[in-house]
């Protein structure tokens, strides 16, 4: 399976924050927050990974990934001239995919909690056998998200982009496990009025050919927003509180390289060193040691 992770647009909503900066390189706390969409994909055990953005912010991730080899993967990019929407990823990476599965995670998105390493693999597992996979978030305000209706078997019957009645209180995150259709489905959806290429239709058409799977999150996960500078500040204090408490890092992308086996305990450590004047590099240090 392969990985892509949408990361363009303009961060209106983040003004005067993101004028000369993309959203996702602002930070979480203690990490820039692609970091947080990044660790989904290696936590599912994907290693190959396609980074898409904008002309002026490409370089950047660039910089800041490189080819991927210091983690372990292998990351490429793809440059999106302007906003198409969410489906348009799977177009401007068809040849990246190739024949396999993919999974597509929104630049934005944080997740955390205990079972979600399973959800990951469970979603993963349904896509490869053919078919796709959505996620079902319970929110106070569903009238703001896509929506997911679903009977008692958990299987779905309608969706809904920001509803005035909405028919449940789950949303949609922006994490889609696809099989290798839907190259071939993206590509033949037309534009919505808004001149999108929605990942709402593609879903639908997943639905349509009684193909759509729906995971829920229930109590125990936690999806952040960060569409605002709230939504920003409340994600880094949720983050800081946790760690704190636990001392554990969320989504500390050399750690889970190094519990993956993608790196060696060698390779964190030089990681930890360059960083050693940090909290972040003598965490990853302390890592190192721990089985000393």
């Amino acid at each position: 399976m392969k990985g892509i992770i949408l990361a363009g647009g303009r961060g209106t909503r983040l003004y005067p924050n993101t004028i000369a900066v993309s959203k996702q390189l602002l930070p979480i706390y203690d990490k820039p927050l692609i970091y947080y969409p990044l660790s989904v994909l290696m936590l599912a055990n994907i290693r190959e990974i396609l980074i898409i953005s904008t002309p002026e912010d490409t370089p950047n991730y660039e910089r800041l990934f490189k080819d991927g080899s210091r983690l372990g993967l292998k990351i490429d990019y793809k440059v999106q001239e302007k906003p198409r929407g969410l489906a348009d990823a799977f177009i401007l990476g068809a040849d990246f995919i190739g024949n396999d599965s993919v999974c597509l995670v929104l630049g934005d998105n944080v997740f955390y909690g205990q079972s979600f390493s399973f959800f990951l693999s469970d979603a993963r597992k349904k896509a490869e056998e053919g078919g796709a996979v959505i996620f079902g978030y319970p929110v106070a305000n569903p009238k703001e998200f896509g929506v997911v209706e679903f009977d008692e078997n958990n299987k779905v019957i309608s969706l809904e982009e920001k509803p005035e009645n909405p028919k449940s209180n789950y949303a949609v995150p922006g994490l889609y496990f696809y099989d290798n259709e839907v190259v071939k489905i993206a590509e033949e959806i037309k534009p919505s009025p808004r001149g999108e290429i929605e990942i709402t239709d593609i879903n639908r058409t997943y639905l349509e050919r009684d193909m759509l799977n729906v995971t829920l999150m229930g109590r125990g996960m936690a999806w952040l927003d960060t569409g605002s500078p709230r939504g920003m500040l409340k994600a880094s204090e949720f983050v800081q509180t946790v760690q704190d408490m636990q001392g554990y890092y969320i989504s500390c992308i050399e750690e889970i390289a190094w519990r993956m086996k993608y790196i060696s305990t060698e390779s964190l450590r030089a990681i930890g060193e360059e960083l050693k004047m940090t909290d972040y590099g003598k965490y990853l240090i302390s890592l190192s040691e721990e089985n000393k």
